[in-house]
């Protein structure tokens, strides 16, 4: 069978944006099987390669492949291509990745600066606060305004926010910049994931989110290292100093390489497609309800009026929003209906409680490595065996995929080993035990996380047509910075809660108590002022907590592998052009 001889105008233009000039569209066009094709005008809503769409079972029996490697390699970019512009686009998603898990291994040297250690949770919370907030905006965003303006503008803020982190001379300054790398790095990561889904079929969509991943978990497993190094060789601001220039080059990167989204024929502004009213209202709850965990049973008691009111009225903007997105939204941020999709509510939630275990992981792994006394450096090296199960995880799962077509029964194999490991985790880490099952379990911890996110990406773009998966990969992106910042959130209220009552337990028939236990909780270093009896004592404390956050981590596990089972088996199409 052939094409027909006319392609719609929106896909010809697309697809000649992603060639070089002497890469005929038609002479490769003319192998591959037929296909028709929507002749209507194009808008800036459509994909980067087309909104054909595609048919769609709940459930088959069989996967069979449509056209021969060679017709999936041609009916696009060809693959040299499609590698200079995903490769320059990872390049900022590498530096975020470094930038999320550095703070690991710093957030204890740049507390003791700041003299409080309740900044702890503060440094990742603002980051992770700042990636959910843009994350729900950037689908609708980029399909108005363009994919490239958006990692423009995210490269940004990205490079502004690390600037103003390692000048800052005052705790709200850090935390501000924090927030506001937070948020271009969630557009880099979002934005990303959009271009190689119009770049890739679904088939092969696994593979190269795994080499995604892989850069992605590299950048992680080095972030708590290289912050720790840079810390004891010349100190925490120059970890987020030296990353400027390279946030830069990046930024150059993308606009020499990623091409402009053809132009929208339709003549109504592009400010007017702009659903303002509903993304001021979920920016607001996700904030509020972010506000209302972090300060919740750490810095604040649960029954404090501000977390009181900050989470109540989270919940009340709720079923506002929802209101508003159903009503009024002419092009809703987040279409609810898509939400109600079943496999895109198991793919978003699975993301949410994975991704909320990772990051209690990143965040507490150097912690329990220093009440060990191991220095900044060596406490980052727990994060070197789950950057090692990311790389791995990625390519095999994505790989897997690829020969398999099928993604279902990975995801439920996944995440039964991964509870299997934090039971482990929470049984055997101690501070006098052997530090072997430690590290297995953070190499298992990141070989399932990163299979899942490649097999939960892949299921829920397969489940909508193809042009909502730009909108559903924005929501699974929100529900992953979500389960960031209440994996830090909810553990740092676990954390402190439990150090808080050991202390007290522990100390309560001294004199000196409150003293004692207030020095401590601002400052781990002040144990090292303590006689040895009272220094023994309150690492204990703290070994007690990070041992309540293990278990934590056991709940969350039970609760993903629940609603991965929501999740249902669709087809992989092995061509762009689905049917």
């Amino acid at each position: 069978m052939s094409y027909h001889k006319t392609l719609s105008p929106w896909y010809t233009a697309c697809i000649r944006h992603y060639l070089p000039a002497s890469w005929s569209t038609s002479e490769n066009m003319a192998h591959t099987h037929s296909k028709s094709y929507d002749q209507s005008n194009p808008t800036e809503r459509s994909p980067l390669l087309g909104n054909a769409r595609e048919n769609r079972h709940e459930n088959y029996d069989s996967v069979t492949e449509e056209s021969s490697t060679e017709t999936i390699e041609r009916e696009g970019p060809p693959t040299s291509r499609r590698i200079i512009i995903l490769g320059s686009i990872w390049v900022g998603c590498f530096l975020n990745a470094i930038d999320t898990t550095i703070i690991a291994s710093l957030a204890v040297p740049i507390s003791n600066d700041f003299g409080s250690f309740e900044l702890l949770s503060w440094l990742a919370t603002a980051f992770m606060i700042g990636q959910t907030a843009l994350a729900p905006l950037s689908g609708r965003l980029t399909d108005i305004f363009g994919r490239r303006s958006g990692l423009v503008l995210s490269n940004i803020a990205f490079g502004l926010g690390t600037l103003m982190c390692g000048l800052a001379t005052d705790v709200w300054v850090i935390i501000l910049g924090r927030a506001i790398a937070g948020i271009g790095g969630g557009g880099l990561n979002s934005i990303s994931a959009f271009i190689t889904t119009d770049l890739i079929p679904l088939r092969q969509r696994g593979l190269w989110q795994g080499v995604s991943n892989l850069l992605w978990g590299v950048g992680a497993g080095l972030g708590g290292f290289y912050g720790g190094w840079i810390h004891d060789s010349i100190g925490w601001r120059w970890a987020f100093l030296i990353q400027v220039p390279l946030i830069f080059i990046s930024m150059v990167l993308v606009m020499l390489t990623v091409p402009a989204t053809p132009s929208d024929p339709d003549d109504k502004p592009k400010l007017k497609r702009i659903d303002f009213l509903g993304s001021f209202i979920l920016v607001t709850l996700l904030v509020l309800l972010l506000l209302g965990l972090a300060c919740g049973g750490n810095l604040l008691p649960w029954s404090h009026p501000f977390v009181l009111a900050s989470l109540s009225c989270a919940l009340a903007l709720l079923p506002l929003f929802v209101y508003v997105e159903t009503h009024f939204a002419s092009e809703p941020i987040i279409s609810i209906p898509l939400l109600l999709n079943r496999t895109v509510a198991g793919a978003c939630l699975t993301n949410l409680f994975d991704t909320m275990i990772e990051y209690v992981l990143h965040f507490y792994g150097p912690i329990f490595f220093q009440t060990l006394g191991f220095s900044a450096t060596r406490a980052g090296t727990i994060l070197i065996p789950q950057a090692v199960g990311v790389a791995m995880g990625s390519i095999i799962t994505g790989y897997t995929m690829k020969r398999t077509g099928r993604y279902w029964w990975l995801n439920i194999l996944l995440e039964t080993t991964k509870l299997a490991s934090a039971v482990m985790l929470m049984l055997l880490a101690s501070r006098t035990g052997p530090l072997w099952p430690v590290y297995i379990c953070y190499f298992v911890a990141g070989y399932c996380f990163a299979g899942m996110l490649t097999t939960c990406l892949v299921g829920l773009v397969s489940a909508v047509d193809h042009k909502d998966q730009a909108l559903v990969t924005s929501a699974s992106y929100t529900f992953r910075y979500m389960g960031s910042a209440l994996g830090v959130s909810v553990s740092s209220a676990v954390f402190q809660n439990v150090l808080n009552r050991e202390l007290w337990r522990r100390f309560a028939g001294n004199t000196d108590a409150k003293t004692i236990i207030e020095s401590v909780r601002s400052k781990m270093e002040n144990i090292q002022d303590l006689p040895d009896r009272w220094a023994e004592a309150v690492l204990d404390s703290y070994m007690s907590a990070v041992t309540g956050v293990w278990g934590a981590v056991v709940v969350i596990s039970v609760l993903a592998l629940g609603t991965c089972f929501l999740m249902r088996e669709h087809e992989l199409p092995s061509t762009l052009r689905r049917k």
